[in-house]
C-alpha cells in the first residue's frame, strides 16, 4: 500500500473551508479513482499519537463529500464551525473506506 500523500490544509477561523482535490492514478494518463459508494473520514489531532481528535470530519457528518466517478474529495467546514475552533494547529489523516471494507489512508499533513 502506498504512503499517504502529504497535503497541508489551512483552516481560517471564521471563514468557510471548502478544499477540493481529485484522486487520480496512472503512469502516463491520469484517471480519476471512482469513489462511488465509498465513505471517508478525517481526524485532526494535536499530535499524531493523541487518542482523542480535536476535530472529526466524515462523509456521514457532511464534513467530507465524495464526487463518485469524478474522484473528487471535498473537505467542508462552515464559517460557524471554523469560528468555534479553539486550537492553533494540528495534524490530520484522511482515509477512504471502500465498499469491500478496504481502507486507504490517502492524505496526511498539518
Amino acid at each position: 500500500m502506498a504512503a499517504p500523500f502529504k497535503y497541508n490544509i489551512q483552516i481560517i477561523q471564521g471563514a468557510t473551508l471548502r478544499d477540493v482535490t481529485t484522486w487520480k492514478v496512472g503512469n502516463t494518463v491520469k484517471v480519476a479513482v471512482d469513489l462511488t459508494g465509498c465513505a471517508a473520514r478525517m481526524h485532526v489531532r494535536s499530535k499524531i499519537a493523541d487518542a482523542v481528535p480535536l476535530l472529526t470530519l466524515t462523509t456521514e457528518n457532511g464534513g467530507i463529500v465524495l464526487g463518485g466517478a469524478a474522484g473528487t474529495i471535498t473537505i467542508f467546514m462552515s464559517a460557524v464551525a471554523t469560528a468555534a475552533i479553539d486550537w492553533k494547529s494540528g495534524v490530520y489523516d484522511l482515509e477512504i473506506v471502500f465498499t469491500n471494507g478496504d481502507v486507504r489512508r490517502l492524505l496526511a499533513g498539518a
